[in-house]
């Protein structure tokens, strides 16, 4: 794309960034309008699957358009994305059941799965290697904007207007930016002697299917040693095997295996698992916090937690900028994960006495760290592999961040239940001595174990309104009790974030640096392409 002028560049960038907050904002929206979306559809024992699904089909379209799109060029699936994002946006605002809404939502995810996987390698299409830095930081920011905005003003529209306008809002965006990228980005030929891999594509469907949804469901619908869970995890193994065998044969396979091969390919793509792990399955448990320890309500904890999405955000545009000047990164991601480490760390060390103001101190620099240090990552991936593998090395980067949150969130979950239920019958055998609970009583008094409760204060209110005088005190002392327990079983989640971040930042010393090409340059890229082709154990092609 060097025929292209640098202004029709960002012109077709602010398209792609225009089309990538399309979807991310959609995503977020939907967190704070879902309560009331299922009191009107009914289904609340289908909650999460509205979540599920959505994240099983944009990671599926995710893996498999990266190649794809290596073969055919970005322009039609980039549009193909949009359009079934907006289908599906468009249905699920339609939605009269919520069996319908999950519908829905998977053909929104098989299009954000397009949009996502062809936007950020796009950027390595359109800009040489340390130009990309500052791009790739500004889709970031994308990101933490959408998290932001998104849950505010889905708030705001489903207390003034008719939820389904939730789903509409952004379709005039979605239409713009599409037709900025029709009219602006370029086509590419086929490239010719590349074959479609289906095959490999299923086995890669059925293998990604069965990991996030036994992950999903393992310590929360089903028990980590239920049939159900072992059943899944070993069809993903066997599938997974089977891919392998499938794709050493595979005349031009969905993702070629001699990528892990290359050191820089493989230790990025596990560094950024760990920080889905850590990122996602450690973070995501501030509410529970800010809600469940210090009693705020959850308009407060959203103004507190994006406190962390701000401090993302501004770092992430300054990362981006610091690597295109520079052409460096090894040092600046050793730096952002550190950062992030020290401050999961001292989340772990929050109590009941732990000040907001303090906890927005910890916020901010866990969010200034992620937005140093996860700008780099797929940058490195871009940065070390042949251009024509620069699709589905880019998904690679996405579908391990991922795989990784999903990972963490049920390893942070089973380490809540578990700190939470051993605490809390520590502390009840503690109390069953001094305070006798009357039979009557014992079903209201158990159910005060559920952590969730403490995140709905309206309720917590009423099971105390509804208690005999003579029991308000001892439904105060058995709050404050779960309160302690659920402050203990975070502090575990915290410290598991933090063991994780640890090996992440350990990695990051053996990730190898290669310098950042500002522009085409012959003897640049015959050095760089030498290094790249010796990390990939194939030949170098000038």
């Amino acid at each position: 794309m060097e025929h292209l002028s640098y202004k029709e560049k960002v012109t077709i960038m602010i398209a792609i960034i225009g089309a990538m907050f399309f979807a991310a904002v959609n995503q977020t929206i939907v967190g704070n309008a879902l309560p009331k979306i299922i009191a009107d559809l009914g289904g609340l024992d289908y909650y999460s699957w509205v979540f599920t699904i959505y994240m099983l089909t944009s990671a599926i379209t995710t893996i498999l358009v990266g190649k794809l799109s290596d073969i055919y060029g970005r322009k039609p699936f980039i549009l193909t994305g949009i359009f079934i994002f907006m289908i599906g946006a468009f249905l699920s605002g339609l939605s009269t059941d919520i069996f319908q809404l999950i519908t829905y939502r998977g053909i929104q995810g098989l299009g954000a799965g397009m949009i996502m996987s062809t936007a950020f390698t796009a950027v390595g299409d359109l800009f040489a290697p340390r130009e990309r830095g500052k791009w790739q930081g500004a889709m970031s920011a994308v990101f933490g904007l959408s998290s932001v905005f998104g849950p505010a003003l889905g708030g705001y529209i489903v207390d003034n207007l008719e939820w389904k306008w939730v789903f509409w809002v952004f379709l005039p965006l979605g239409i713009v930016a599409a037709a900025l990228i029709w009219k602006l980005f370029p086509k590419q030929e086929k490239k010719q002697g590349e074959t479609v891999d289906y095959l490999g594509s299923i086995f890669l469907t059925i293998t990604l299917v069965a990991t996030l949804l036994g992950f999903s469901w393992a310590g929360s619908k089903y028990a980590w040693s239920s049939i159900e869970t072992i059943g899944l995890f070993s069809g993903a193994i066997l599938s997974l095997l089977l891919f392998i065998f499938v794709e050493k044969k595979a005349k031009s396979p969905i993702l070629p295996l001699y990528l892990f091969k290359n050191s820089i390919f493989t230790i990025s793509n596990v560094i950024g698992f760990a920080i889905g792990v850590a990122m996602f399955g450690g973070a995501m448990y501030i509410p529970y916090f800010v809600q469940g320890v210090l009693g705020f309500t959850a308009t407060h904890s959203s103004f507190i937690t994006m406190t962390m999405t701000l401090g993302l955000v501004f770092a992430s545009a300054i990362g981006g900028q610091i690597i295109s000047k520079t052409g460096k990164y090894k040092l600046q991601a050793i730096i952002g994960l550190m950062i992030t480490t020290a401050g999961m760390f001292l989340f772990s060390t929050m109590n009941a006495d732990t000040s907001q103001w303090l906890l927005i101190v910890y916020l901010v620099l866990v969010g200034v760290g992620l937005g140093v240090g996860m700008t780099v990552f797929t940058l490195t991936v871009q940065n070390a592999v042949d251009q024509s593998l620069l699709g589905v090395a880019t998904a690679t980067t996405q579908l391990f961040r991922s795989i990784g949150g999903t990972v963490g969130v049920a390893i942070m979950g089973t380490v809540l239940n578990q700190r939470m239920s051993d605490k809390m019958a520590e502390s009840f055998e503690a109390a069953s001595g001094q305070t006798a609970v009357p039979e009557g009583m014992q079903s209201q008094m158990q159910a005060l174990q559920n952590p969730q409760l403490l995140l709905d204060h309206t309720k917590l209110e009423q099971i105390k309104q509804s208690l005999p005088p003579e029991m308000v005190e001892l439904f105060e002392k058995m709050v404050v009790m779960l309160q302690d327990s659920l402050s203990f079983a975070l502090s575990g989640v915290f410290l598991t974030a933090t063991f994780i971040m640890i090996v992440a930042v350990v990695l990051t010393f053996f990730l190898r640096e290669i310098p950042l090409r500002s522009a085409y340059d012959g003897k640049e890229e015959e050095k760089t392409g030498a290094v790249r082709a010796r990390l990939n154990k194939k030949p170098a092609v000038e």
